[in-house]
């Protein structure tokens, strides 16, 4: 087999004629800032370890917030970076796949023209693996995130969904309940009837106060109106969009009359639909599907896609990404610029070349 250190250099000195700087995170990131962004779920994926001077530390699971973390520091101003190095997750259900691999990425922050900046990407990664058969898939979690702050409800419930759309049986499960589709549990009824006390002994780590407010919150949700089914009917549409990029921009432009709130997030894939063509890009036959990547890393809140080997359903990704405006909102201390940026995995490319 190709050397892979050798081939994932190969692929970086690519985005390096583009102009990107060769940037190098550590290899132990600050556990806190991940636990922040993702919650106590991304222990279960990264390898945790502690330092006596630095705290909790965590082998880099990836490259992004790092990278995002680097440029914040210094400023939202325009950028591309490339770099290739090793992460590390957890395979606990798939004990075959490697828990250690080699990352090849590229990042641009570019406020100028976020169309432009996804078709570029996307592009460039395209080009990367376009001598292997594979297939593509490509979403954008932003219009789903559009529709979910447009629903008439409460900000609660809409804040609750926000944090679930990348836990897809979560978040339905939620819409169901928040629309009065399923009941609501027994055990809640009786909580809300009072049935329930807080003066039993405390056996978990929320104190009473805690608790009080816990039952309050609850009462609040149960006094609020449920979402309607014409919206939910908007919403259950949405999530079935899966077609090419002409068909989907047509039927999002149709919910979008129903749902206005989604209409900039449908303006923004036309745009980027015409960014891509303008690069080559075959859009007229390029698959989306509105719910593609809510199993991804929870940083996405756009575009987002994957190139897959064609006749290896095992393998994972051989490339992957997607933009995360958000996350400079998050790590950037009052400044914030549009981001998008993808991996290669030279492993998977590599191994796919010499069965070739």
């Amino acid at each position: 087999m190709r050397n892979v250190r050798m081939r994932a250099m190969e692929l970086r000195a690519t985005f390096e004629m583009q102009g990107a700087t060769v940037v190098e995170p550590p290899v132990l990131q600050p556990a806190e800032t991940l636990l922040d962004l993702y919650g106590e779920d991304i222990r279960a994926r990264a390898y945790v370890t502690s330092d006596a001077l630095k705290g909790e530390q965590m082998l880099r699971p990836d490259f992004t917030v790092p990278v995002v973390q680097m440029h914040m520091s210094d400023g939202a101003e325009p950028a591309r970076y490339t770099y290739a190095g090793e992460v590390f997750r957890r395979q606990e259900h798939d004990p075959e796949r490697s828990s250690e691999y080699m990352q090849v990425g590229y990042e641009v922050f570019d406020r100028t023209d976020p169309a432009a900046a996804d078709a570029e990407v996307f592009s460039l990664i395209s080009q990367s693996v376009a001598h292997l058969n594979t297939h593509v898939a490509t979403g954008d979690i932003g219009i789903l995130m559009a529709a979910v702050q447009g629903l008439n409800t409460t900000r609660a419930r809409k804040d609750a969904l926000m944090r679930h759309i990348w836990r897809p049986r979560r978040f339905r499960a939620l819409l169901d309940r928040f629309s009065g589709r399923v009941s609501v549990p027994a055990s809640r009824v009786a909580l809300l009837r009072g049935e329930g006390t807080v003066d039993a002994p405390n056996i978990g780590l929320r104190s009473a106060a805690e608790i009080e407010a816990r039952i309050a919150a609850l009462h609040q949700d149960a006094a609020a109106a449920p979402i309607s089914q014409a919206e939910m009917e908007v919403i259950d549409a949405l999530l079935k969009v899966r077609e090419t990029v002409p068909y989907a921009l047509q039927q999002l432009r149709d919910l979008a009359v129903d749902m206005p709130a989604i209409s900039s997030a449908v303006t923004g894939l036309d745009a980027r639909s015409t960014a891509m063509a303008s690069r080559g890009v075959d859009v007229d036959n390029l698959p989306f599907e509105a719910s593609y990547g809510r199993t991804s890393m929870e940083y996405y809140d756009g575009f987002v896609f994957g190139i897959y080997a064609d006749g290896h359903p095992e393998l994972p990704t051989l490339a992957s990404g997607g933009r995360y405006d958000a996350l400079t909102r998050r790590l950037g201390q009052g400044a914030e610029i549009p981001a998008v940026g993808a991996v290669l995995r030279p492993g998977l490319i590599a191994e796919l070349e010499d069965a070739a």
